[in-house]
């Protein structure tokens, strides 16, 4: 191909993520579109998160200063300042709190990245606020998570706040999750305090879609089993923090079966090529295999697959990558290119979980402009089906809800989106709400799925109320058997019990158990589980 070419599409380095970007140029990873030269599991985005002073800062200074991955000015500033404040150790959480306001109050109030590399693994951290009130910043710190790292201070133990974030982790989705049980040096390196603490968080991780929880009693200040494995616990025979970062898989967690490619920019430098730019957030695709742009409709086969190194055979998420198909069709940015036989859902009526990141309060029926994936398209909030306490996770009605809340919502669009839900495809299955007049990002979101839509209503002839309206020709024939007849028949009441709650909560166990009693007593009963109805 022509060296003109290439230059016209040199701008694929910069259509993926910031992050990744800054990511790979520290690394120096000398081309991030080639497959060959990392692999899934060669990077790992993780967040830290906890309650108000757990230790957090000091945790990620440590991990930095134990592998070497800050210069020695950097060291030598942290070390002055922390001995004009008359702190006896290093305060290495300075490394991470660079707002004065943050150093001033010993607490974290914005997103902090940090980026460093063992020998095994390249990592990119997220330092996310503790404080309820920075809710909204971890949400964002969070939501590219692979891994998320709870501190728990073991003087006080599991803290509201600790339940909080690991709600908000299970929310996102983060498949897996760290749970250190920070400042052991402070009480004696007790195994029964350790202990008691992951009791109580086990127990309440039971609530959480959570499956992957791993437990590690540390002193961040110190170093014990941050690093190395410490010599003051020597009944802990797990393993330290950073060989656990180190040997998370995380390719498992990727989505690789559906093929999302929403369009970021077209590339036509002369009359002779038509290129799409942008990032494949899922799935794999080859040259040859047969393609659909959405909204259109329209559909053609992938002629080749460019970067600005060479062509590939086969591309992947997340490469930053420009296809071109063996067809001229229309497609523009915010389309998306999918697989013909693997389509999105398609909806303009959303159940989604939002997380509101704007001071004035959500407003039903507003116009706001929902960003998904590359497409922007109006929206609004039609129906608050419920708000979430994330302290006690209960459920409570709400005609509005305001900054760092957490609800539940149906939302209308002016044009169909075409999406996954949250939990198979975080990329097509989240988006962000804009105010238009301000141009504030006002909500996070991840979307459930599509609204189901009720049989319409209609009033009854009669006057009597409503009634669902009916397809026409249909004669209501009436049960073969009457249920007064089957009740004498089994000598007792008919009813139907709809046991409902978390996955783990004990719903099977109690129906078994409810059904056999009933059984033991004379009743007739039929159980039916929702995994076997799922088996099809």
């Amino acid at each position: 191909m022509e060296s003109k070419k290439y230059n016209q599409i040199i701008k694929i380095r910069e259509i993926g993520p910031i992050i990744w970007g800054l990511g790979f140029s520290l690394f120096g990873t000398q081309n991030p579109m080639n497959a060959s030269s990392w692999g899934f599991d060669s990077l790992l985005r993780f967040t830290t998160t906890g309650s108000v002073d757990d230790g957090k800062s000091t945790l990620i200074g440590r991990l930095l200063y134990e592998t070497k991955s800050i210069f020695e000015d950097q060291y030598a500033a942290i070390e002055k300042t922390s001995r004009k404040k008359g702190l006896k150790d290093v305060e290495l959480a300075y490394l991470l709190d660079g707002l004065a306001a943050e150093r001033e109050q010993g607490i974290t109030i914005d997103v902090a990245y940090r980026y460093f590399e063992t020998r095994k693994r390249k990592f990119i951290i997220a330092d996310t606020p503790g404080h309820v009130q920075y809710t909204r910043n971890m949400v964002t710190g969070a939501s590219k998570a692979d891994c998320a790292v709870i501190l728990i201070d073991a003087r006080k133990g599991v803290l509201t706040q600790s339940k909080r974030h690991g709600f908000i982790i299970s929310l996102l989705q983060i498949p897996h999750l760290i749970v250190a049980v920070n400042k052991m040096d402070l009480v004696d390196y007790a195994q029964d305090v350790y202990e008691r603490i992951v009791r109580e968080y086990e127990d309440y991780s039971q609530k959480l879609d959570i499956h992957d929880i791993v437990f590690i009693p540390v002193s961040a200040l110190k170093g014990d089993n941050v690093v190395a494995k410490s010599e003051n616990m020597p009944w802990y025979g797990g393993m330290t923090l950073l060989h656990c970062l180190e040997n998370i898989h995380v390719s498992a967690d990727r989505n690789l079966v559906d093929f999302r490619f929403p369009v970021q920019h077209v590339i036509r430098p002369h009359s002779d090529f038509r290129g799409f730019a942008g990032k494949i957030v899922s799935g794999t695709i080859t040259p040859g295999e047969e393609i659909v742009v959405l909204p259109s409709g329209k559909s053609a086969a992938v002629k080749s697959i460019i970067t600005y190194d060479d062509d590939l055979t086969q591309a992947f998420a997340p490469q930053s990558v420009v296809l071109t198909l063996n067809t001229e069709i229309d497609v523009s940015r915010g389309d998306m290119i999918v697989r013909k036989k693997n389509l999105p859902q398609v909806g303009s009526r959303l159940a989604a979980n939002i997380c509101w990141m704007d001071e004035a309060p959500c407003e039903t029926a507003k116009t706001y402009l929902m960003k998904h994936t590359t497409r922007y398209v109006k929206s609004y909030v039609k129906k608050i089906i419920y708000k979430i306490d994330v302290d006690t996770l209960h459920r409570k009605p709400a005609d509005t809800f305001s900054l760092n809340e957490i609800a539940r919502v149906e939302i209308g669009t002016s044009a169909p989106i075409y999406f996954d839900p949250y939990s198979a495809n975080h990329a097509t299955g989240s988006f962000i709400l804009i105010d238009p007049l301000t141009n504030n990002t006002v909500a996070a979101g991840m979307i459930r799925d599509a609204v189901r839509e009720v049989a319409d209503v209609c009033e009854d002839s009669t006057g009597a109320g409503p009634v669902a309206s009916k397809s026409p020709n249909t004669v209501w024939s009436g049960w073969n058997v009457p249920r007064e007849l089957r009740e004498r028949r089994n000598g007792h009441k008919a009813a139907v019990l709809w046991l409902t709650g978390y996955s783990g909560s004990g719903k099977s166990t109690i129906a078994r158990l409810v059904e056999k009693r009933l059984f033991d007593a004379g009743c007739r009963t039929m159980l039916l589980d929702g995994d076997n109805i799922r088996h099809g």
